[in-house]
């Protein structure tokens, strides 16, 4: 398949995963932090909150950032199994392989948002940003590590509610990206309930306030 044929549906692939990959994020927010109002920068003016920053150290930023990310590691990883193995990565034929590309894509897909940030958020002084970068970096490996699971999800919806509905966009890319999401942001930055708020979210949700 020439360069030309192939890099449209390459292209239509990664913004679909990008896509899925946002929706998880934003989803995950619902599970991560239930009761708490979260800041989504510029966006906030559309649903009556506050804005601080329009986007850095924002929900959004980390929203749009990470998918974009993750969906450049996934489907690389993806092409780089293909061309060693000669065969496409399938988790029902090569589960172990399945299970390292997926952390090691997450992995390296968070770390090279992190590096970004790291970088480019005019938030961080300069002289913290290697430091901060070094500080996610390790935050990034130990939630990576939760996120063994996710290709397990479709299997047990497909038992649960059918193979149709494990095979699903719903049950076998949306769900597993929420549930990863969830837990590689909450164990690897403790990102659940009142903890892992920035100062507009704490501010928002009444936290440290004396009442």
């Amino acid at each position: 398949m020439s360069f030309a044929t192939s890099a449209p549906k390459v292209a239509q692939a990664v913004t679909a995963t990008f896509a899925t990959y946002c929706t998880a994020d934003f989803l995950s927010n619902f599970i991560q932090h239930p009761t708490q109002k979260m800041d989504y920068g510029f966006l906030n003016s559309f649903i009556g909150r506050e804005v601080d920053q329009p986007f850095w150290g924002t929900r959004t930023q980390h929203i749009i950032g990470v998918a974009g990310c993750l969906a450049i590691t996934d489907h690389t990883s993806q092409a780089l199994f293909q061309k060693v193995f000669k065969k496409e990565l399938c988790f029902a034929k090569s589960p172990a392989a399945f299970v390292a590309h997926t952390f090691l894509f997450i992995f390296s897909g968070v770390t090279l948002y992190c590096a970004g940030d790291a970088a480019l958020n005019p938030n961080h002084k300069e002289e913290d940003r290697m430091t901060t970068f070094k500080s996610e970096t390790y935050n990034s490996y130990v939630g990576s590590n939760t996120a063994w699971f996710e290709p397990y999800v479709p299997v047990a919806v497909a038992k649960l509610a059918g193979p149709a509905a494990g095979s699903s966009w719903l049950g076998s890319a949306l769900l597993p990206a929420t549930l990863a999401y969830s837990t590689v942001k909450g164990v690897g930055w403790n990102d659940w309930g009142n903890s892992g708020l920035n100062e507009l979210e704490e501010k928002m949700n009444g936290v440290g306030v004396e009442k």
